[in-house]
């Protein structure tokens, strides 16, 4: 009897939204997606708990915020899984398109389609739905700077090729955001530009002009609108814990926050049971549901949200180890950027650190746009990490073999 061994490379799992290889990559990507899935899913409960009673003293649907946020997000998870098939090159020729798209959609908020809210018109009415145009830009412009920086490679080392044409093409869409008042969108939005040149290994220098730019831009936006002005005097000049006489105009808003912070304990007085959403708070299901969340969760909750926070933060700093390709590392970067800096800003306005401005919790706040975006973007970096487990699976160095035994 002849006995030959037989040596054949492993199954490498290519079909995978998880790489099956096991090692690092493996388990930075089953940390995101599951942070991600804890995240999205406490988000979608504390809208409902935050939006009840309101919805009730409209006459709407009590459920109204789960059915609405729940709806977003099992689609915003089904695009990310269906980006994630996506080769990166093709999402890059695609980057182009998008951002075409996202100039017009962003363009028509000054239609008889868009309607302001908030102060800010950046709100578009499509039929029943309504949507935040600069929310999905925010995708759509980490995409295609990424592009770019992938495209250009070396050249970044030159100031002109860093300007020339991303500058135009992000202060472009500033500009836009700028006539609309939406001052927390603009900052993000160059946070994560930032990012993303950062991580690519953008000199300092160069980055510290653009900075310089961005900084004065956001200076010249703030001055140019009176009630933001008065807002931030207030902010400088008022104490809301020591003042009374300012706890019914610009205080109101804060010191709610505050109660419901300090309602909540350290372990909560129990989902569904605050006291603040009962239209004492404004925007309890937006910029404010972290003191909703703070209330019925308490200080434990919302220090498990906050680990959270840093975990997928951590995670995608870890991938950037992984997915080396300039594409894959100016993605996860900007993505970085904008949810820690997004993050960190509407804590910060929550706990009265800085001026009341615009800025959702990421994943948390009730938004469909928003959220969309945001699956969106951790669908691109699956995309990446499924090329980073196809490059290992194909390098023979790295590709654990199978012995197969056949007798004959």
């Amino acid at each position: 009897m002849l006995t030959q061994t037989v040596v054949l490379p492993a199954a490498h799992g290519r079909g995978s939204l998880v790489p099956v290889r096991p090692g690092r990559l493996r388990r930075l990507t089953l940390v995101l997606l599951s942070v991600v899935l804890l995240l999205v899913g406490v988000g979608v409960l504390m809208v409902q708990s935050a939006s009840q009673v309101e919805a009730i003293s409209a006459g709407r649907h009590p459920l109204v915020g789960v059915l609405r946020q729940g709806s977003f997000a099992v689609l915003g998870l089904a695009l990310k899984l269906a980006v994630s098939r996506v080769p990166t090159a093709v999402l890059r020729r695609l980057s182009w398109v998008a951002l075409l798209l996202g100039y017009a959609l962003q363009l028509l908020v000054y239609t008889p389609l868009g309607y302001e809210a908030g102060g800010n018109r950046n709100w578009l009415r499509l039929g029943p739905l309504s949507m935040q145009p600069a929310e999905f830009m925010k995708v759509v412009l980490l995409v295609w700077v990424a592009s770019v920086i992938a495209a250009k490679g070396p050249l970044l080392r030159r100031w002109t090729h860093v300007v020339i044409p991303i500058v135009p093409v992000v202060a472009l869409s500033m500009l836009i955001n700028i006539l609309g008042g939406d001052l927390g969108t603009l900052m993000i939005i160059a946070a994560l530009v930032f990012g993303a040149l950062f991580f690519a290994q953008v000199r300092l220098r160069i980055l510290a002009a653009l900075a310089g730019v961005a900084l004065l831009g956001i200076g010249l936006m703030t001055v140019i609108k009176p009630n933001r002005v008065v807002r931030i005097l207030h902010f400088f000049e008022v104490n809301c814990q020591t003042e009374p006489e300012h706890a019914f105009g610009g205080c109101w808003q804060s010191l709610n926050g505050f109660w419901a912070l300090a309602q909540g304990g350290m372990l909560g007085t129990g989902i569904g049971n605050s006291t603040a959403k009962w239209l004492w708070l404004p925007e309890a299901e937006n910029d404010f549901v972290f003191a909703i969340l703070g209330e019925e969760l308490g200080y434990l909750g919302a220090m498990i949200v906050l680990a959270a926070f840093v975990v997928l933060a951590t995670t995608l700093l870890g991938l950037m180890a992984v997915c080396r390709t300039p594409f894959a590392r100016a993605v996860l970067g900007g993505l970085t950027v904008w949810i820690g800096g997004q993050m960190a800003v509407n804590i910060a306005v929550v706990l009265g650190f800085v001026p009341v401005l615009g800025v959702p919790l990421p994943f948390i706040s009730a938004g469909g746009t928003a959220l969309l975006s945001l699956l969106l973007a951790l669908g691109v970096v699956l995309a990446c990490v499924r090329e980073a487990a196809q490059e290992r699976a194909a390098d023979p160095a790295e590709s654990p073999r199978e012995a197969v035994s056949c007798e004959g």
